[in-house]
């Protein structure tokens, strides 16, 4: 299990879901890798198999997958892994006992789950195609393949980079989006927030395109969607929405809950009750 979260009470809480898939397995468990922040990574603190860590230890998950690792841990028949830049990279870095894919993939994949940094021209590649086209597994196994081989095959760039296109039409969907946040003032270490309302664009547009843009104008931005909430910020801001929102276990300043907790969180963030009750008058279905 590569960069996969213990689940919190906005995926449907630890002891409902995580809990009884973790004694579902038993002994076929060889071994949980992942830096995702949650109150349960203390419980198995003993437990060889478990390499947990916070987000601020590591900010991406395949430094954390080593040779030494890999060796411990020995043979396994199934990897299952998160679907993005990060979890994947983790899963071809098992596949070749610990060694990167390609030189600076570890510092690619961070950049990448942070946003703190630029990574690599062929990281971003990747990154946009998975990102265009979410749901695809078939791109899933073409990445990890690619770079499982060490980006040997170039022919396996054709697919990736035709998926990647789709990223033009997404990121220009939330660059309009982006042009309706409204930026309030707020209590003094949060000093602003962005917020907008992406209901009516439902699955049309990219929400971390949109997000960062909700970033750029203030330090946290709110983005409202058809059955949720996103609170961001950025990595090294010192926020913590899991503290916040009263959450056991994600990132600390990414999270998605349910669109219902709208008036919590705006309260929490500082805004305004006039504000608050505006906003949620607002975007009330």
């Amino acid at each position: 299990m590569l960069d996969l979260a213990f689940a919190s009470e906005a995926g449907g809480g630890f002891d409902k879901i995580t809990k009884p898939f973790i004694e579902g397995l038993g002994t076929r468990l060889a071994a949980w890798v992942d830096h995702h922040d949650h109150l349960m990574h203390e419980h198995y603190r003993n437990d060889p198999r478990f390499v947990l860590a916070t987000k601020q230890e590591h900010g991406a998950c395949p430094e954390m997958i080593t040779p030494e690792l890999v060796a411990r841990t020995g043979p396994v028949q199934t990897i299952v892994c998160h679907a993005d830049f990060d979890g994947l990279c983790s899963a071809a870095k098992w596949l070749r006992e610990g060694k990167e894919p390609y030189e600076g993939a570890d510092d690619d994949s961070r950049a990448i789950d942070t946003r703190i940094g630029i990574p690599s021209a062929t990281a971003r590649r990747i990154d946009r195609a998975l990102r265009a086209k979410p749901r695809d597994f078939l791109l899933y196994g073409t990445v990890v393949r690619h770079l499982s081989e060490g980006l040997a095959d170039r022919t396996l760039w054709t697919d990736i980079d035709e998926a990647a296109r789709g990223m033009e039409a997404l990121e220009q969907r939330a660059n309009a989006i982006a042009q309706r946040y409204q930026v309030f003032p707020v209590k003094e270490h949060f000093a602003s927030v962005a917020f907008v309302d992406a209901t009516a664009e439902h699955g049309s547009y990219d929400k971390t395109h949109l997000l960062l843009k909700g970033q750029d104008r203030a330090k946290v931005a709110v983005l409202l969607d058809q059955d949720t909430l996103s609170l961001a910020a950025g990595f090294d801001s010192g926020f913590n929405f899991l503290h916040l929102l009263g959450l056991s276990g994600g990132m600390p300043t990414l999270v998605s809950v349910d669109r219902t907790r709208l008036r919590e969180a705006l309260s929490a963030l500082g805004l305004a009750p006039n504000l608050v009750h505006e906003l949620e008058s607002s975007t009330a279905r």
